[in-house]
């Protein structure tokens, strides 16, 4: 068995069909679909348990969020390489066929390959989008001297939906983080670890569908959305990883943490948003991305300015 894919499953009955479809319909053949039932209360399980193609497997177990239920799949999976489908997703009929191709072709140096989507509603290719942060086609290799800023496009760009991954080298790293039903970022948590360790393919073609109408998960419904489990268990990244890359995680968490304190302190809580930005303080840190931004989300006046804007935004008329 060259391909797993392992597809969670949570309310999603309306798309659940149209995911097992995209896989069903794949010019690569060698693959096994694995169907995670993440305690769903809706038609889901029962519309894959009646889809009628052998090498769809369902499995069932109680509410534990994205990452446990990628991670059940990750156990239970026959495949060399590990493929994840989000259940209101889906890919172009090449999507396995060019990734498996890829990780051929570059050889065991190569842990994973990500490929670039068209999003929808609208239909729109992201290729240029990622052209524009920097990203290219090829080999890509973490190295010290990577730009934090690069680091965090390269993380962004590897989404489950979008990546192929070989089995040996997701375990290796320990899998989605799953604690506490983890909603956000829990993918991005597993795909550090994977760049400051291995070699991964970036294909910028869109190969893949993303279908953001029908995530709740990746949209901010009137509230600041979590902080990421990299910045919550740092520490678990940080012991994976190796010791001459350790400057470059410490600036791309810090980095982070001073987009995400923006983000809290807009929403109102601004002391979250200094203990998060004073927490990754590392020197020289006043030359990355959101540094004065995060400074002035850290403080009543920051938060006071968010509020302001958000009352502007909602009085305007639509």
């Amino acid at each position: 068995m060259r391909v797993s894919v392992i597809i969670p499953l949570y309310q999603k009955a309306p798309y659940v069909r149209r995911a097992l479809d995209s896989a069903a319909a794949q010019t690569f053949r060698d693959f096994e679909v694995v169907v995670v039932d993440d305690g769903s209360t809706d038609e889901g399980p029962q519309i894959v348990a009646a889809y009628g193609d052998p090498r769809v497997r369902l499995l069932s177990q109680r509410n534990a969020g994205p990452g446990a239920a990628r991670n059940r799949g990750i156990r239970e999976a026959r495949g060399e390489l590990l493929a994840f489908l989000d259940a209101d997703d889906e890919w172009t009929p090449d999507f396995l066929s060019e990734c498996v191709g890829i990780l051929d072709g570059h050889g065991e140096e190569a842990a994973a390959v990500s490929t670039g989507y068209v999003e929808h509603p609208g239909g729109l290719s992201r290729e240029a989008l990622w052209r524009g942060r920097g990203l290219s086609d090829g080999p890509q290799r973490v190295t010290a001297t990577t730009d934090p800023a690069r680091f965090v496009h390269m993380l962004a760009f590897m989404q489950p939906n979008t990546t192929l991954a070989r089995a040996a080298a997701v375990r290796r790293w320990g899998g989605y983080y799953e604690r506490d039903r983890c909603l956000y970022a829990e993918d991005a948590h597993l795909w550090m670890k994977v760049l400051l360790n291995e070699r991964v393919v970036f294909d910028l073609r869109p190969l893949a569908v993303r279908h953001v109408e029908a995530s709740a998960l990746s949209k901010n419904l009137g509230g600041a959305r979590p902080v990421e489990p990299f910045l919550l268990h740092p520490e678990e990244v940080e012991a994976a990883c190796p010791a001459h890359l350790r400057p470059l995680l410490a600036r791309v968490l810090a980095a982070r943490a001073f987009k995400t304190a923006c983000v809290l302190g807009y929403w109102g809580d601004w002391r979250a948003a200094r203990r998060l930005a004073r927490r990754f303080r590392v020197a020289g840190d006043w030359r990355l991305p959101y540094f004065a931004p995060a400074l002035v989300c850290s403080t009543p006046l920051g938060s006071a300015l968010g509020g302001a804007f958000r009352a502007l935004t909602s009085a305007r008329p639509r």
